[in-house]
This record gives structure tokens, sequence and C-alpha cells, in this order.
């Protein structure tokens, strides 16, 4: 006897109940009320707290073992963001001081907001280059430095409000359009533009251009070779070389850390101490020249919210601020899953938002979560957020007490930091896994790369994310549609493409559509499916005249009104061929449209399994 499973309609819900059901799992998909539930109003003002304040969370339990550990992870990194600071604040083309200012205060504040134990926050090459390369293009640094100093931090809140706005209203979604094809081919773009900027450090060339194109800046290198000093070279060799070393011993024993972490403040130690010997600065080694003082002043009253270029502030705050935040997300997410513990995406968007919205105030640019700063915490043993508030506090004794130290640092070995830090954002490896499995998210990779190189960093970026999107739209108009057929000896039916052993039942054309249906593919659906019956009628001879066709549709997870009118097509065209028609595992979500399809004088034999059209 053939046993029918009957398809009970859902509980009634309201229009109200059906909406909020949506949203929530729109916006709140892991539902952070839930611990607040059957609360006393007390626990919940403590609990709200900890949510937005999660020091409050581990604070209490704090002991004088973690710090000990977070102390000496803080002082690691804090030895590695003094020189990257000063570099990366060089490469965004602000005054070397602001990337101290940089690594000071925002850690301060993650510390009290963010969720990730490992996560060393400040300035990150990515984000510098972007906002240098981008503020370049309508204000010059060297002309009008302090225009140039304005639009920075005004484009760092705008960043930060920005970043804070997406987790605030649970919009992080969005930062998921930067594909990992997109990061990892933007990344390795970037990474050559920024090494390929360093050459006018690396060779004390003096007349630079000021584009970031692999052309302008090779044709700039070249037709200045009469700047090209012999000592910058020769000392950016060796340090360059030295860096590299201590990298490759830190890759290949993870336990010698501390040597890649140690090696800049090294380099630059070192390297002032040559020159102040030698009296580098009259040898055409440029150095850095005398920094100010002091900690932070605020900036509050620098922002620029009027004026010709607020349109352009705004746009590098968005752009710098969705790659810092993914960034910042991925880093904390890895070390997260490292050492088993959770970070709420939409906290960190809030932390590092807010972080950089009181940056914008203290003279700081767009900072994140670094890679290379965060491994070496971890590897040192971080245990809490500590160990930003130890290297905060290791850079503020610096700014107040040893900047007149670094007036003789040479140009040449800040660059070499810089090329030694981006180098590791060049994923080969991913590049090649990324060819094996999806030609087109290759395709989409080498855009981002190639875009970034010979176009600029914000119009590579926007084409390899049109790219995807395009991609995306390719996926939703044109469904994956396919035959199948049946495994012999049971009742299961699969792509026939896919098992060799299934075989077609004569007489039916059993179709599987993969997608959901929409307005967008409804067209294509029609298509697609009369060109398989036009085959089936062509290969007649083969097979047995069709008599049914059958759309199986369990992997079909929405259906809009507009889809009604592919079944009244298909059933009109199938009339005509006097070929009878049935839809297979109709989900209830379908329940809605049998009556509309009723409406239609489409028959709908019962509510079971299998529907008639």
């Amino acid at each position: 006897m053939e046993e029918v499973h009957h398809v009970v309609a859902p509980p009634h819900k309201s229009t109200f109940q059906k909406l909020k059901a949506r949203l929530k799992e729109t916006f709140f998909p892991d539902d952070p009320l839930r611990q607040f539930k059957g609360q006393p109003l007390k626990t919940k003002f403590v609990l709200g707290a900890q949510y937005f304040f999660p020091i409050l969370q581990w604070g209490p339990n704090y002991t004088f073992q973690l710090f000990k550990s977070d102390l000496i992870a803080g002082l690691t990194i804090a030895s590695l963001a003094i020189p990257q600071g000063i570099s990366y604040a060089k490469l965004a083309n602000l005054p070397p001081i602001v990337g101290l200012y940089s690594s000071f205060v925002p850690p301060l504040v993650y510390a009290v907001l963010g969720s990730s134990r490992d996560l060393a926050v400040g300035p990150v090459s990515i984000a510098s280059l972007v906002l240098g390369s981008m503020l370049r293009q309508e204000v010059s640094p060297t002309t009008d430095p302090l225009l140039f100093l304005q639009l920075a931090f005004t484009s760092t809140f705008f960043a930060g409000l920005f970043q804070a706005s997406l987790g605030i209203l649970r919009l992080g979604f969005i930062i998921d359009f930067l594909s990992k094809a997109i990061l990892i081919g933007f990344m390795a773009g970037a990474a050559i533009i920024v090494s390929l900027q360093q050459l006018k450090s690396l060779l004390g060339i003096t007349h630079f251009t000021k584009q970031m194109g692999l052309v302008p800046v090779m044709t700039s290198v070249f037709h200045n070779v009469h700047e090209w000093s012999w000592q910058t070279i020769l000392m950016g060799i060796c340090f360059l070389m030295l860096l590299l070393l201590a990298r490759h011993i830190s890759i290949r024993k993870p336990k010698l850390f501390w040597v890649s972490a140690g090696a800049p403040l090294v380099s630059v130690i070192i390297s002032t101490i040559l020159v102040f010997a030698i009296k580098g600065q009259n040898h055409g080694i440029s150095v850095i020249g005398k920094l100010q003082e002091g900690i932070n002043p605020p900036s509050w009253n620098m922002l620029r919210f009027h004026g010709s270029h607020l349109g352009l502030v705004i746009k590098t705050g968005i752009i710098t601020g969705i790659l810092s935040l993914t960034e910042g997300i991925a880093v904390g997410r890895t070390f997260a899953a490292l050492r088993n513990y959770k970070v709420d995406g939409n906290k960190e968007m809030m932390a590092i938002g807010f972080m950089n919205v009181v940056g914008s105030f203290t003279s700081c640019y767009v900072t994140t979560g670094a890679f290379s700063r965060s491994a070496v915490n971890n590897n040192a043993g971080a245990k809490s957020a500590v160990s930003n508030v130890v290297m905060s506090v290791t850079v503020m004794v610096t700014l107040l007490f040893l900047m007149p130290l670094f007036q003789y640092t040479p140009n040449v070995v800040l660059g070499a930091i810089i090329v030694t830090a981006v180098i590791g954002l060049i994923d080969i490896p991913a590049a090649c896994l990324i060819w094996r499995i999806d030609k087109f998210d290759f395709i989409v990779m080498l855009t981002a790369f190639f875009g970034v190189i010979f176009i600029s960093v914000q119009h590579g970026l926007a084409l390899a994310v049109g790219l995807s999107t395009f991609k995306i739209l390719l996926q939703i108009t044109r469904p994956k549609t396919v035959m199948l057929g049946k495994i012999p000896g049971t009742d299961i039916y699969r792509n026939l493409h896919q098992y060799k052993e299934a075989v077609r039942v004569p007489g039916f054309l059993i179709l599987s559509i993969e997608a959901p249906i929409n307005f967008a593919n409804i067209t294509y659906l029609n298509e697609r499916t009369l060109r398989w019956i036009e085959d089936e009628e062509d290969n007649k001879k083969e097979y047995s005249s069709l008599q049914f066709v059958i759309l199986e549709m369990s992997a079909v997870s929405a259906i809009d009104t507009s889809g009604i009118s592919l079944f009244r097509d298909l059933k009109a065209a199938l009339e005509k061929k006097g070929i009878e028609a049935r839809i297979l595992n109709c989900h209830l979500l379908y329940l809605f449209t049998h009556f509309l399809i009723h409406k239609s004088k489409i028959y709908i034999s019962n509510v079971t399994n299998s529907c008639d059209f």
C-alpha cells in the first residue's frame, strides 16, 4: 500500500507576528536578549552593563597571575607597536607622532569595550595606505599639512561613526560583501603598492611621484636615478635582510616569536645610534627629525564638517572603516577560534567604532586590530585586553620622555619595517586554493589585485565588489536546475550527472529546482524547463514519449507572488503538448500559494506531498 505523507497547515500567525519573526532572524540571529529573560531588575542592569562594557564581566575575576602574563605580552607588542606606529603614520602621509598617538588612546578604549583577549590595537598598513592615498587626491600633505591632518581626523570620526552604527543597528552582514577572494587579492595588491611606495625611503629619492599605481611609481624610480643614495641603499638592504631573517626564524619556530617582535625596535635603535655616530644626515641619509613631546593633544576642534571636502572625508571614512573593521573582526575571530572562546561581532563593531570616534577627538587616525601585533600578543601569552593597557602605558612613557631619541631615526629603516610587515599579506597558498575551488572567485581575486596595482586602491576594491555582486545576481537569476534519475533497487532519485548509476524513468522528466523562485528568475526557469522538454522530444527515439513533468522542489526555500506565474505559464505550455505535470515536495511556505493558484484556475488535487497543476 502506497504511503502518503500529508502536509498540514502551519499555526496561524498575524502579519505583525510574521514581520517580528523575520526581523528577529535578520537582525538578531544570536538573540542577545535571551540572557535577560526571567531575571530580576538588578540582574538585568548588571547584565546590560556587562554587555556594553565587557571589562565588567572578566574584570572582577582578574588575578595577579594573569597580569604577569599580560605584562610580558604588553611590553612585547609595545616593542613592535612603537616603530610600526611611526612607520604607518608616514605611510598615511601624516606626522610620525600621530602614529604613536594612535597607539596610546585607542588601546585603552578597546580594553574597556572590546571582547577579544588577543586583539592588539593600533594603526595598520592597509587603512593607512587607503587613508593617505584617498585624501591626497584633493589635498597635498606637503603644501597644506594642517588641512590634510584635519581631513584625516575627520575621516577617522566618520569611520568610527559608521563602524559603531553597523554594530548598534546589527548591520554587520554588510561587511560580508568583502569575500575572502576579494580580501586576498586586495591585500596582496595593497602589499605590493605599499612596498613600492617605500622605494622612496629605501633608495633615498627626494622627488617621488604622488601617484600610487605601479607604472607611475616605477617611472618615478627610474627617472630619478641621479637621486639614488648608495649609503641609504646599503643601510636599507642590511636592515631589510635582518628583519626578513627575524621573520623567517619566527615562522619556522613559533616559540621564538620574540625575535620578529623585537627586531623592528632593535633595528630602530641600532640605525639611530649609527646615524647619530656617523652624522648620516650629512651623507644623504634622511632622518625623521625632531618629534613633539607629550601625550595626545585634543583634536575635536580640528574636525571639519563643512566645506568642499566633506564628501571626500565621508567616502574615505566609510571605505577605511569597512576595511579596518573587516581586518579587526577577522583577526579577533581567528584567535578566538584558536583559544576556544567566542567574539561577538556586533560588540566588536561598536568597540572599534567608538574607539575611532574617541581617537578622532585625541589626535589619532584610523586604528583596528592588526594581525601581526595580535599574533605576537597571542604568542607572548596574553590572557586579556590588559595587554593593550600595558602597551598603551609603554607608548605613553615613550611620548613623555623618549621622543628626543627618535630624532636621528633614518626613514630607510622605517621603510624596511613596513615592507617586512606587509609581505605577510601576500597569501599565495590561499590564492592557489581559490583557483582549485572556484575559477570565478579566482577572477574576482585577480580583479582586486590588478585593480589595486594599476588603477587605484579604492577603484580596485570597487571593481572586485561589483564583480562579486554580479556573481550573486547570476546565481539568483540563473538558478541551478538538474535532471533526476532513480538509483536502481531503491526509491532514491539523484542528479543524473553526479550519479552515473542513476537511470531515467521512462515517460517521466523529473527536474529539481535548487533555488528560491522569485521575479528575477521565473523567465529563466520557464525557458529552461521548456528547453528540457524540447530536448526530450528530440530524443524520443532513445526514450519513450514524454507523459509527465515533475518539478522536485525540496531545495526551493522561498517563492514570491511573481513565482506563481511560472506554474501558470508552464501549465499552458504543457497542455498544448499533452503532457501532465506535478509539483513534488511542496514546502509549507507554498501553502499560501495554493489558494492563489486555485483562483488562477490551476487545480490543486489535495494538500499532500505531491500536487497537481
